[in-house]
């Protein structure tokens, strides 16, 4: 029997985190592909260091997307997320731009022929979870260690806070009893000040209102611990005070820990890439799974090998909490939903320039939003999945 009553850490780090930057900039490259040719492949790397990117990779598309176009990409995003600091400021940074062309042999896996389907752009495993911890059917430290990070972002954007600067790191520790999460035992958080008079006490007297506003009430009390800024001053931040790549930050970007991960990174891939496109339909099917009320936690397993369109595998665990055989489950997964990549990618409407806006705060319990973007975190799989295990 699982445990219930137990403590559980999950980290989230902002979008001017040194990885951050360089998921940012690699999906800025997926989404101007996508918006000039819908099946473009894209495969992009960004390494980001002391006033220096670079970008690095495959790519098949439209010849209009040049480097210094990818450069300028770089620098609007470097720019959105705020850095105009002496050792990376968005227009003095120099920026090199390696891309090249697709292998051959891999684009000959993946594209379609007259005997098959488009396979799949790589093998590997994905998995996809949710739970009834928080409206969005997410773990509850991850949610509420993101939710953090993303009032002070706004904060420090909307001009409220100016002494905040965009790099960040958060750490919610909370408690669950009876399998329930009710309270916050420790709370971790290290900002990017621009004012280097700031204490540790300072920063935290800025920030704790915005922590305790982003927390269920009642869940912070006096024996909650708190560590701001714990060791001093941080006013060199981003990729001046540590390098950054794109693909670093994978438990972030999905459950907090809180489930399995295939080690597959999202940013800077084109959705013919499974570690990415799978891992969305295997979140869009598990939430459906539980606003079925099939579930109260499920965990889907996809798995797949370059160049076939089928995956080799559906597994499906409902953690002793299902409501419905899981074997029979396995089966009508692939019944309401074409698992293969082309599959995928056409039900959740993926091949559209729906990235950049992924690339921080996770890709996953965030809100379906009216051009495609987070169509995986759409609910309406419930009908269908009752049907097939009725």
């Amino acid at each position: 029997m699982a445990r219930q009553d137990y403590l559980f850490t999950s980290e989230s780090v902002s979008e001017g985190h040194p990885d951050k930057v360089c998921d940012r900039i690699s999906d800025a490259v997926v989404d101007a592909y996508l918006k000039e040719m819908p099946e473009a492949r894209v495969a992009c790397e960004t390494l980001a260091t002391t006033n220096r990117i670079v970008i690095a990779g495959e790519t098949r598309g439209p010849a209009t997307i040049t480097k210094d176009y990818v450069a300028h990409l770089a620098r609007l995003a470097v720019k959105d997320i705020g850095y105009e600091q002496d050792g990376f400021h968005w227009e003095r940074c120099d920026i090199a731009v390696h891309l090249h062309g697709q292998s051959e042999h891999i684009a000959q896996g993946v594209d379609a022929a007259e005997n098959k389907d488009e396979g799949a752009g790589d093998q590997g495993i994905m998995f996809g979870y949710a739970c009834r911890e928080t409206p969005d059917l997410m773990p509850a430290p991850i949610f509420y260690a993101h939710k953090i990070l993303r009032v002070l972002a706004d904060a420090r954007k909307s001009g409220r806070e100016p002494a905040l600067g965009p790099d960040a790191k958060s750490q919610v520790t909370v408690r669950y009893k009876d399998g329930k999460p009710v309270g916050v035992t420790s709370i971790v958080l290290s900002t990017q000040h621009l004012d280097a008079s700031l204490t540790s006490h300072d920063v935290r007297a800025i920030v704790e209102p915005y922590i305790r506003a982003a927390l269920p009430a009642g869940w912070v009390d006096a024996g909650t611990d708190w560590h701001v800024n714990p060791t001093g001053a941080f006013v060199i931040g981003g990729p001046d005070g540590d390098a950054g790549l794109t693909g670093r930050k994978i438990i972030v970007d999905t459950y907090g820990g809180a489930a399995p991960h295939g080690g597959g990174a999202f940013s800077g891939k084109d959705p013919t890439k499974v570690d990415r496109s799978a891992a969305y339909a295997a979140r869009y099917l598990a939430k459906n799974v539980v606003a079925a009320d099939l579930a109260d936690r499920c965990t889907i397993q996809l798995s797949y090998a370059i160049g076939v369109s089928e995956p080799l595998s559906v597994y499906v665990d409902l953690h002793g909490t299902g409501r419905c055989d899981e074997a029979k489950l396995e089966k009508g997964l692939r019944e309401v939903m074409n698992l293969t990549p082309r599959g995928i990618r056409q039900h959740l409407k993926l091949n559209a320039p729906i990235y950049e806006r992924t690339s921080a705060y996770g890709h996953f319990g965030r809100e379906p939003e009216a051009d495609g973007g987070f169509s995986w975190e759409k609910i309406d799989l419930v009908h269908a999945l009752r049907d097939v295990v009725a």
